[in-house]
């Protein structure tokens, strides 16, 4: 068997108490190595996101148990140990874009020298160094996202976690990001997850998981 980067066994998430409880995610085992090429797919609301954040140490279970012990421990407090793309905007709007590519790497305890170099290089790496010092409020939704995945090239984490990265996106951003994603993960040899309600962004990940209502209901090669 290879190396387990983060693995899930019986965690549950329960947000809120008592009648107002919602259970997100329901008893789930679930296990993400090198060469893992993840779509995670499912309806909205079916605990994809839950998933992720669980699995980049964002939130905590309920019951059951997060580990990463391809990672040497919880990410909590590691900057750049997993690479995450979200959604939404994720970059600090006071600084630029070159700035905020460094940022986890500055925070990781990186040479302010070193992490400026290996931001610059990242933005070269994602098509995007004409961007360096623009601030976020003047990007597109697609030059946003090439950034943030640059955020996670110049961190090189091992695991990557993208949770809906297209959602925002017309149809030549949203290619651009997955081939950046896949590319990115090859390079790094890194794992990678990618949450999506898209078929076509599914289609390119040879593995497949399906959640519904919170649990895991299928782990399958994509045909």
């Amino acid at each position: 068997m290879s190396e387990e980067l983060a693995r899930c066994v019986g965690v549950s998430r329960t947000y809120g108490q008592g009648t107002a409880a919602v259970v997100a995610v329901h008893s789930l085992d679930c296990a993400v190595r090198p060469a893992s090429r993840v779509a995670l797919t499912g309806r909205s609301g079916s605990g994809k996101s839950t998933l992720v954040h669980l699995l980049a140490g964002l939130d905590q279970p309920t019951t059951g148990e997060v580990s990463w012990p391809g990672l040497g421990g919880a990410p909590t407090g590691r900057p750049g140990v997993v690479g995450v793309v979200f959604q939404g905007p994720s970059l600090l709007a006071p600084l630029d874009v070159a700035e905020n590519v460094a940022l986890p790497l500055l925070l990781a305890g990186v040479r302010p020298a070193d992490a400026d170099a290996r931001a610059g290089d990242a933005l070269r790496r994602a098509g995007v160094a004409d961007l360096a010092g623009k601030l976020p409020e003047e990007l597109s939704g697609g030059q946003a996202q090439r950034v943030a995945v640059a955020r996670v090239l110049a961190s090189a984490p091992r695991l990557i976690l993208a949770d809906e990265p297209t959602g925002q996106l017309d149809a030549a951003h949203r290619d651009e990001v997955v081939t950046l994603l896949i590319e990115a993960a090859e390079e790094l040899r890194a794992g990678l997850i990618i949450a999506t309600h898209d078929a076509r962004v599914a289609d390119r990940l040879p593995q497949r998981w399906i959640m519904d209502d919170g649990r895991l209901q299928e782990v399958r090669q994509a045909c």
